[in-house]
C-alpha cells in the first residue's frame, strides 16, 4: 500500500509558476514509476507528466512540454511538478499517482495508488 499526499497548489497568475509537491509512505517509493494527472471542470483526465522508478526517463503531454518539469528524490520519498509560463488552461485538480511498476505509465490503468488532489488556479 502506498500513500500520497500533495501539496503546492493555489492561485497564480498566467506566466507565474508552481511547485507541486506529493510525499509518498508505505514501501520502496523507488519501485514505482510516478504520475501527475490533471482534471478540468468538464474535461477529460490527463497525464501531464510520469517519470520512472529511477528518475531517469521522464513523459510529458504535449499541452505542457517544454514548461513543465517533473522529478524525485527517492531519499525523500518526494515527486515534484515544477509549472512555469502557466496559462489559464492549466487551471485543474492536480493529482498525484504511483504506478505499478518503475516504467513510466500512459494511462490511467498503468497507475496503482492516488493522492487526494490538490487545485491550481490560473488567473488571465
Amino acid at each position: 500500500q502506498v500513500q500520497l499526499v500533495e501539496s503546492g497548489g493555489g492561485l497564480v497568475q498566467a506566466g507565474g509558476s508552481l511547485r507541486l509537491s506529493c510525499a509518498a509512505s508505505g514501501r520502496t517509493f523507488s519501485s514505482n514509476a510516478m504520475g501527475w494527472f490533471r482534471q478540468a471542470p468538464g474535461k477529460e483526465r490527463e497525464l501531464a507528466a510520469t517519470i520512472s522508478g529511477s528518475g531517469m526517463f521522464t513523459r510529458y503531454a504535449d499541452s505542457v512540454k517544454g514548461r513543465f518539469t517533473i522529478s524525485r528524490d527517492n531519499a525523500k520519498n518526494t515527486v515534484y511538478l515544477l509549472m512555469n509560463s502557466l496559462k489559464p488552461e492549466d487551471t485543474a485538480v492536480y493529482t498525484c499517482a504511483a504506478g505499478r511498476t518503475s516504467v513510466p505509465g500512459r494511462q490511467y490503468t498503468d497507475f496503482a495508488y492516488w493522492g487526494q488532489g490538490t487545485q491550481v488556479t490560473v488567473s488571465s
